[in-house]
């Protein structure tokens, strides 16, 4: 079974169109691979090429204003299918979409992606529009 890795072009482009007034936080959920998949059968493990992509997507995200808003560790899933399990969670602040868009478009940053993509099982990755911290929910 093949998980949800890259956003499609028609999934990119409507992300795009919604309303760019401010930051825009994306939240990331990942499940990672035991092995790495890369193309050119390179051996490590998916938590170490994800590092990897860590590390060298790194001056892209900062260079377009990127920060992390949040982060944590995934422990137990309380709603949702049980058999499903996340290794990773944060959430990642852009000024804007557009900044968003600048960096994945970036050449630099197409060239390194392939370390998240050899690494990740399956993720999920949401558009949220920052809101106030507050006392109750909604």
């Amino acid at each position: 079974m093949t998980g949800n890795i890259d956003p499609s072009r028609e999934q990119f482009g409507e992300m795009m169109k919604l309303e760019d007034d401010g930051p825009i936080w994306m939240l990331n959920i990942i499940r990672l691979r035991e092995k790495a998949d890369y193309e050119d059968g390179r051996e490590a493990s998916g938590l170490d090429a994800y590092k990897a992509y860590g590390r060298e997507s790194e001056p892209f995200f900062k260079g377009v204003g990127g920060k992390i808003a949040w982060s944590g560790a995934p422990k137990h899933v309380l709603i949702g299918p049980v058999d499903e399990s996340w290794d990773i969670c944060f959430v990642a602040e852009y000024p804007s979409a557009a900044a968003f868009g600048d960096m994945v478009k970036n050449p630099g940053y197409q060239a390194i992606v392939h370390h998240r993509q050899a690494a990740v099982e399956d993720s999920r990755l949401i558009r949220i529009k920052p809101g106030e911290a507050g006392a109750v929910f909604g």
